[in-house]
């Protein structure tokens, strides 16, 4: 077989896309600062650096998964990766907030369409169970290295000095790869039209349409809810600020009828209503709420306090964040076995692991003499429980629906993962810029990192409370 078409290499083009994903979300994780800097922002607009992206993300993932079956999957990907490419660009070349953050809702939106492609093709390329298994640890590999490698850029390019400022090249970096990597699907992706399977897929598909009415009230309810929460702190709570916020309550509401009357005519829906009564895929999303939460607020909060607060260089604190990434890889790649064995126990573990580190931060990261024989010890030990609890999580939450909602299931979770990550930088970032009140002196970062930091503790402790009703035993199924 020619090398080019062998499906090992091709599972490598098709990875691309959650590489390109995974890296952009924890690049900027820790450049916030200096993006903050560079467009000369509040530190509402650099909240919204974060929360537009996952906005756009969530309300268009089920339907960019979808888009696949209706249009091909090798024709939306292309498209995906080059408006991901192009929304990147204007990021890098962004003149204010303004233009940064709406290119960063297309980034969102365009990622929404790419990356439910790239796993739709592995079990196409992958038909026997025992090779898709080795290929999904290969692209669940490839998603935690883009982890790593994104925080370490993120430190490293801001303090690049090139033909543009250092913050520009987190996103210009995607340039290359994104057009590269959209000329390899070009060349050598297979067209759906030769495999048999898809098309039957497909012609399934085509016999109802998009549900676009979900797709709109969601966009419209997360914004209305999570924008004024940012911007609306430091306006001092404008009318409109209050006015959205309350008008976020009927737009959701809309939404949930608008689905449920989508399932009663059997038209597509973005949610299945049905899938509540598994009590433990229940159980799994309301945790993944209140740990979403935690996950990005915690980058936030860090980046600002290394960085503003003891004044840590941009690249030392990217070498700081890779110890955390290297943690996570590691006990993500041990939970996979072990949650096998000791179910429930692993996930309890990792967030135990997770507080007792957070814990730990408060001492360390206490003031400007921070010695890093300290501190990447502690970061690397978050790194551990946070690779026990995300894959831990997502298993036990899915591993009793039944195989023909699978699809449906994963699709929802991963949509309430995003809207939590954006929930959790508007309300725990927040209070961290409320803390701090535009006061710059070392003890106030000190004082807005700690009381957001113990927000962070509490949350991951009713996370463990919650999780504790899995049951306690793995399922033999």
């Amino acid at each position: 077989m020619n090398k080019m078409n062998n499906k090992w290499f091709l599972l490598l083009i098709v990875s691309s896309a959650i590489f390109l994903s995974v890296i952009d979300l924890f690049i900027v994780n820790v450049a916030v600062p200096s993006i903050k800097e560079g467009i000369r922002g509040s530190d509402g607009d650099i909240q919204l650096v974060i929360v537009l992206y996952v906005i756009g993300y969530a309300s268009f993932l089920i339907t960019g998964g979808r888009a696949g079956d209706y249009f091909g999957k090798k024709r939306v990907f292309i498209a995906g990766i080059l408006i991901f490419t192009i929304a990147s660009c204007a990021c890098g070349f962004a003149q204010n907030a303004w233009q940064l953050n709406l290119s960063r809702l297309a980034q969102g939106i365009s990622a929404a369409f790419m990356v439910p492609q790239g796993v739709a093709f592995i079990p196409v390329l992958f038909p026997d169970p025992k090779e898709r298994e080795k290929a999904l640890g290969i692209y669940g590999s490839i998603a935690g290295t883009a982890s790593v490698i994104g925080q370490f850029l993120g430190g490293v390019l801001p303090d690049t000095h090139f033909f543009v400022a250092g913050w520009r090249l987190i996103f210009l970096i995607n340039l290359p790869i994104g057009l590269v990597a959209s000329y390899m699907a070009y060349r050598f992706l297979y067209n759906d039209k030769e495999r048999p399977s898809i098309d039957k897929t497909a012609q399934t598909h085509k016999k109802t349409t998009f549900n676009f009415s979900g797709v709109v009230l969601l966009m419209l309810a997360l914004i209305a809810f999570i924008y004024p929460l940012i911007q609306g702190r430091e306006l001092n709570w404008p009318k409109w600020s209050i006015f959205l916020l309350i008008l976020s309550i009927p737009i959701f509401l809309i939404f949930v009828y608008n689905q449920r009357h989508c399932m009663r005519i059997k038209k597509e829906s973005l949610i299945r209503f049905d899938l509540f009564s598994n009590k433990y895929f229940t159980i799994g999303l309301f945790a993944a709420i209140f740990y979403y939460m935690v996950q990005d607020s915690y980058f936030l909060i860090n980046a600002m306090h290394l960085q503003k607060g003891l004044h840590v260089s941009s690249s030392m604190t990217g070498l700081y964040f890779v110890f955390q990434g290297l943690g996570y890889v590691i006990a993500s790649f041990l939970s996979i076995k072990l949650v096998q064995r000791f179910g429930k126990w692993v996930l309890i573990g990792g967030i135990s692991c997770m507080i007792g580190s957070l814990f730990l931060h408060l001492l360390v990261l206490r003031d400007g003499n921070l010695q890093t024989m300290k501190v990447l010890p502690v970061l690397f030990v978050y790194g551990l429980g946070c690779g026990s609890v995300l894959p831990t999580m997502f298993t036990l939450s899915l591993k009793s629906i039944a195989s023909q909602f699978a699809g449906a299931a994963s699709g929802l979770y991963l949509t309430v993962q995003q809207i939590s990550i954006a929930l959790g930088v508007g309300v725990v970032g927040g209070l961290f810029f409320s803390v701090l009140d535009n006061r710059e002196a070392e003890a106030s970062y000190f004082q807005a990192y700690s009381i957001t930091t113990i927000a962070n503790i509490l949350l991951l402790v009713f996370v463990a409370l919650i999780c504790s009703l899995f049951p306690s035993r793995p399922s033999r199924s």
